[in-house]
């Protein structure tokens, strides 16, 4: 049997689509069915990639390889004069490396689901928006035009809202998961308008084709149809979309509200999919960006401040899942301030490494919470002793994230660092104070939660939490031996190969001693340093008072001004003038006609006679 690589890239995208519309048509009421359906779906869609990914490696097999990259198929959407939008699958190595994070640590995580949510009353219509979410994420990863990314983009967002505020009944989860919505909308507008904008100042023969603009776009500016002045407003308002969803200072607010969903959304959109989004766009489109050096500078600083300001939230945190949070932010700060200094490949392999250990940790995390129904670390303590498999699992993805020498963290990380030293000296070293906190607050957690004095008893969670822990930890350590930057490539680069290798494991042996001191062996007391550090820690846990700053633009400036100056507008003018005045007018100058109404014929004689008069008066004037 022949198979064709249109048929799989097909299979790739629609998978879940398929198994969303039958949860909702046939699984709502069947919770094992549901289940399978999501969980078949992913893994149809994930050994359709690896199928993808070994036939396009393989050229000796069939001349010429009908696999061979970049693949296109796509179907007609729209078809105009002058505009044609089709829906399809892209798929070259860019696309093939995002789908095999998205299916492969999507499957672990809907495996693991099964378990965390067993006992969840709406564990169907939890399947289904996972799935619904899946598609949505792939639809982003396989686009072909900015049209479809942006339709995966709006989708991503909304299966977000409905999982982050799965538990809905609960208020904070319902905030949170508006929150979510409503911050993505300001990014998302600003997103859109960067689309049209793009479109607009291009030729008659428009078109949204990432494969066609690539190579149209040098040419249209150098001949002068494209203004190289427009170009900066453009990839600012596109980078709208990816400090959304990517939650970049200072529209980072959503994501640690977010951890109030289920801990396996947390991981799912946390980790590899949802804010991964942001970083596989800058990818995408990454000709369009470089050839704006001053919209890539933005991009570093962006970056490299949400990298340093969320590790220092992450500092004063105790609740489990808002430090891994925080970390999240920091390590997407990291991967947009590569793009920036021009490092596409060095984003793209510490996105891939991020979400296996990442995407173990928040599941680890989630085994602490089943197994002790807590999550504030200060009441945690000693599950090493009776949680021995999550305790090892979160270690090895703690010591991944911290960069420590040897796992996969450590590579990726370094090869932002190098970037930076040789491109950006300021956001080097920012980068680097950033790792050496990394270290300190993730060990600060390992330390009170497991190694700590304990405060009660945990158990171990069932298999099918321990099974996808145990691959995403085998990932987390060998994910930076398989050479991701070649498989894009590319090679990153190579100043200092000693140096900068040598001053992050300084930072992060420093950062860790730090908190075995504090934490572990007491020689500082923490409660003693928070009191040394009143004024710094207090500014850290109000979040650099952000929240409040939004809140009272919305309060006072929307609420009160804006809409206060658009009401009186309503009250007054519209209404007011406008719809009452008119009324008005037409009640008074009926009133007035209604006397000369007067059913006698005296009158209307007379009438008659004045408009005669005056008709012999004006001619005889002229």
């Amino acid at each position: 049997m022949v198979i064709s690589p249109s048929a799989l890239g097909w299979t790739i995208l629609l998978s879940p689509l398929a198994a969303a519309c039958g949860i909702q048509l046939f699984g709502v009421h069947r919770r094992r069915l549901s289940a399978t359906l999501a969980i078949g779906a992913l893994l149809v869609s994930f050994a359709s990639t690896l199928l993808w990914y070994t036939f396009s490696s393989i050229v000796t097999w069939a001349v010429p390889n009908p696999f061979q990259l970049p693949f296109e198929a796509s179907l007609s959407w729209i078809s105009l004069p002058g505009l044609t939008i089709s829906f399809g699958v892209l798929i070259d190595q860019l696309s093939l490396l995002m789908a095999l994070v998205v299916t492969g640590v999507g499957s672990a995580i809907f495996i693991y689901s099964t378990a965390y949510m067993a006992d969840d009353d709406a564990y169907s219509r939890y399947f289904g928006v996972l799935s619904l979410f899946a598609f949505s994420m792939l639809t982003i990863v396989l686009a072909t035009n900015w049209i479809q990314l942006f339709m995966g983009w709006e989708l991503v967002g909304f299966s977000s809202y409905l999982l982050i505020g799965h538990w809905y009944a609960k208020p904070s989860a319902a905030e949170a998961g508006k929150k979510a919505f409503m911050v993505n909308r300001v990014a998302d507008f600003g997103f859109m308008l960067g689309i049209l904008a793009l479109w607009a100042v291009l030729p008659v023969d428009r078109t949204f084709h990432f494969q066609t603009l690539e190579k149209q776009l040098p040419l249209l500016i150098q001949t002068g149809v494209v203004s190289v002045a427009v170009l900066p407003l453009i990839g600012l308002l596109l980078f709208c979309g990816p400090i959304g969803k990517s939650a970049q200072f200072p529209l980072h607010v959503w994501l640690p509200d977010a951890m109030e969903g289920p801990t396996p959304v947390s991981a799912l959109i946390h980790a590899a999919t949802m804010v991964a989004a942001g970083v596989y766009m800058l990818c995408r489109t990454f000709w369009l960006f470089e050839i704006v050096p001053s919209v890539l500078t933005t991009i570093t600083w962006v970056g490299a401040a949400t990298a340093f300001l969320a590790a220092c939230l992450a500092l004063v945190e105790f609740d489990l899942k808002r430090i891994l949070a925080y970390s999240t932010l920091s390590q997407l700060g990291y991967m947009v301030m590569a793009l920036g200094l021009g490092g596409a490949v060095a984003g793209m392999y510490h996105l891939t490494t991020h979400a296996f250990f990442k995407a173990l940790l928040f599941l680890a995390a989630g085994s602490v919470i089943h197994g002790t129904h807590e999550q504030d670390i200060r009441k945690l303590g000693g599950l090493w002793h009776s949680m021995r498999w999550t305790s090892l699992a979160f270690l090895v993805g703690g010591l991944a994230l911290c960069g420590f020498p040897g796992l996969s963290g450590f590579f990726s990380k370094d090869e932002i660092l190098v970037l930076a030293y040789g491109h950006n000296a300021p956001a080097f070293w920012l980068a680097l104070v950033t790792a050496g906190m990394t270290a300190f607050y993730t060990a600060r957690a390992w330390f009170i939660a497991f190694t700590g004095k304990a405060h009660g008893h945990g158990h171990e969670s069932p298999p099918a939490m321990l099974i996808p822990l145990g691959v995403l930890a085998f990932l987390s350590i060998i994910a930076g031996y398989i050479g991701i930057p070649h498989f894009l490539g590319q090679h990153g680069e190579h100043h200092a190969a000693w140096l900068v290798p040598g001053l992050s494991i300084a930072v992060v042996a420093v950062g860790l001693l730090l908190a075995w001191l504090i934490y572990s062996r007491g020689t500082v007391s923490a409660q003693q340093l928070v009191q040394a550090l009143a004024l710094p820690y207090s500014f850290l846990q109000r979040r650099y008072y952000i929240d409040e700053i939004y809140m009272w633009y919305v309060e006072t400036v929307q609420q009160r001004w804006i809409a206060g100056a658009c009401a009186w507008v309503e009250r007054v003018i519209i209404i007011g003038f406008l719809v009452n005045g008119t009324a008005r007018l037409t009640r008074r100058a009926g009133h007035i006609l209604r006397l000369w109404q007067t059913g006698r014929v005296q009158t209307y004689v007379l009438g008659f006679l004045l408009g005669i008069v005056s008709l012999l008066t004006l001619a005889l004037r002229r």
